[in-house]
């Protein structure tokens, strides 16, 4: 079975039909404890994702009817083989018994981690493949068709950003790989989608540039600074500016890029990126 919550939330069953449950609050504890799998998650999480600050009094009680009603669901529907309950009891509250990989949301984060990982120790091609296979997991918002309380709202935030990075381990990856031009298509998508993400802008402006492409890649850094000046009413950053002056007076397309990723294996870190320090004489 697999549980897809990187778009709408969706349960796989074992037979290879596909449900998205339409009940809201069933769906809610679902996707929280799938966000967990093999791990309790307390009543009280679960009570703040469904009633927020407006909890009733028997709030544990009518989780418990929610909870029955979601193993009934799960149990009609033949999601899994017999005999297998899904959604256990298990102190401080409840735990959905499911392994990592039947998860797309965990699935997505060990290929980002093992990524993030193969590009630190300049396995570019693994990295790159790596990515590739995370992003091609996202089929949407995260669980866009789940009404998120307070819990839902704070893991959404957390999984967009791990998005994010995996954009950026993605461009940062193709580009040491010199697939230049071959990357361009997603690079401008990826600059329409984040338009006030100067990092990706700055891919873009040296890919370009890298593609002998030079008048593009002055368009593209002309189109940030007045994306910055509208939105922000600031100028493009200074490394930016620099790899503009580069392209100006470079003699060939090689330039640095503007801006490198600081890659930090470990679980969870978050790769920042690096000014480029050295000018082009």
């Amino acid at each position: 079975m697999q549980i897809s919550l990187l778009g709408p939330f969706e349960i796989v069953t074992d037979d290879n039909r596909t449900f998205a449950p339409n009940a809201p609050k069933l769906c809610q504890i679902l996707t929280v404890t799938a966000l967990q799998p093999r791990e309790a998650v307390a009543t009280g999480t679960l009570i703040r994702e469904l009633w927020g600050e407006d909890a009733p009094a028997a709030a544990t009680r009518t989780l418990q009817t929610h909870v029955y009603h979601a193993r009934r669901m799960l149990s009609d529907m033949r999601v899994t083989a017999p005999g297998r309950q899904l959604l256990a009891t298990q102190a401080p509250g409840y735990r959905i018994d499911v392994k990592d990989e039947e998860v797309d949301a965990s699935r997505f984060e060990r290929f980002v981690q093992r990524a993030q990982r193969k590009l630190a120790e300049g396995e570019l091609h693994r990295a790159a493949d790596d990515l590739k296979q995370a992003m091609s997991l996202w089929r949407g918002p995260v669980f866009s068709n789940v009404p998120a309380g307070d819990v839902l709202v704070g893991e959404a935030a957390r999984l967009e950003e791990l998005k994010i990075r995996a954009l950026e381990l993605r461009a940062e990856t193709e580009l040491r790989l010199g697939r230049h031009r071959e990357f361009l298509p997603e690079l401008r998508s990826l600059v329409n989608s984040h338009p006030l993400h100067e990092w990706l802008h700055g891919q873009l402006i040296t890919a370009l540039h890298r593609a002998g492409r030079r008048a593009e890649a002055l368009q593209a850094y002309q189109n940030l600074y007045r994306i910055l000046k509208r939105e922000l009413g600031l100028a493009p950053s200074v490394e930016l500016q620099r790899l503009q002056a580069q392209i100006l007076s470079a003699a060939g397309p090689e330039a640095p890029l503007p801006l490198r990723l600081r890659i930090d294996h470990r679980p969870g870190a978050v790769p920042a990126p690096v000014p480029t320090t050295a000018v082009a004489s």
